[in-house]
């Protein structure tokens, strides 16, 4: 394709996003990568797309945000290009130093899960604090919720079909009493648990806000509060007691276990502990 007609148009947008949906992408993701691409046309302006603007565009990403984030934006639009055919406008990643430590401002502990939970439970909001203790005790994404059924919650698993693979999660039987209680309070037998006043899945942005809601009065920082830290805290936990990052990485879901390695990465304290124990330091 020449590159007179290497031009971002809406319509090729919009075909872009039927292709995604058609291979399966998550809903999340094809918002994510429209989104970015909607980005890319505002910026350019109806520009011929060059190797040259492009690089400039990515600059000013690397400015704007986190290197990780900047990546994701590049795999996007990239993405976007091998659908055209664009290949010569592919740009390259941007090399990611291997994080060992835990930033602890934005660790969230198991004591300061245990005061989001209680605070909701003293606030009321059932429904809350059933919502974070779900997804802590099995790890699945804020987006899988929608998979915790009454169905589930009977037979004690959860089959969640997710980024093209199917996974089955098992709900600890503590949860599933209070879950089966929480059903019966609200009459109902079928479905999905965790349902708006009109029947429809809880949206992210809700829960995100909610839980943001119960920080000052729990004593959490804010910073460490957002569904996904949960998942997390899942990850820490298990890891800490099995040592099975394999076994780890399929019940997130993980097609890599490189994934799944950062989520278990310790905080710089707890590192710096197991080097004093070392005991080679000779006085």
């Amino acid at each position: 394709m020449s590159s007179e007609k290497q031009i971002l148009t809406i319509e090729q947008i919009k075909e872009y996003k039927i292709h995604l949906c058609e291979s399966e992408h998550s809903r999340a993701t094809v918002q994510k990568y429209e989104c970015c691409l909607l980005q890319l046309h505002t910026v350019m302006e109806g520009k011929v797309l060059t190797k040259s603007n492009l690089i400039q565009w990515k600059q000013m990403l690397i400015e704007q945000y986190a290197l990780a984030t900047v990546n994701a934006m590049l795999a996007a639009v990239n993405g976007f290009f091998c659908f055209m055919k664009w290949n010569d406008l592919i740009m390259r990643q941007m090399k990611l130093q291997k994080t060992l430590f835990l930033d602890e401002k934005k660790e969230l502990t198991k004591a300061d899960y245990k005061k989001l939970v209680d605070t909701a439970k003293e606030k009321k909001d059932e429904r809350l604090s059933l919502i974070i203790q779900t997804i802590c005790a099995t790890g699945i994404r804020v987006s899988e919720l929608k998979y915790i059924t009454a169905e589930a919650v009977q037979s004690g698993r959860v089959r969640v079909n997710n980024k093209g693979k199917c996974r089955v999660i098992f709900l600890p039987a503590k949860l599933c009493g209070l879950l089966k209680r929480y059903l019966k309070k609200q009459k109902r037998t079928t479905g999905m648990v965790f349902v708006t006043r009109t029947g429809r899945p809880i949206d992210r942005s809700n829960i995100w806000r909610a839980m943001k809601e119960l920080c000052e009065k729990a004593g959490v920082e804010p910073e460490k509060v957002f569904p996904h830290n949960l998942r997390h805290l899942f990850a820490r936990t298990y890891y800490a007691r099995e040592k099975d990052l394999s076994r780890l990485a399929d019940i997130l879901g993980h097609s890599n276990v490189s994934t799944t390695r950062i989520y278990t990465a310790e905080s710089g304290t707890v590192h710096a502990r197991q080097i004093e124990r070392m005991g080679l330091v000779m006085i």
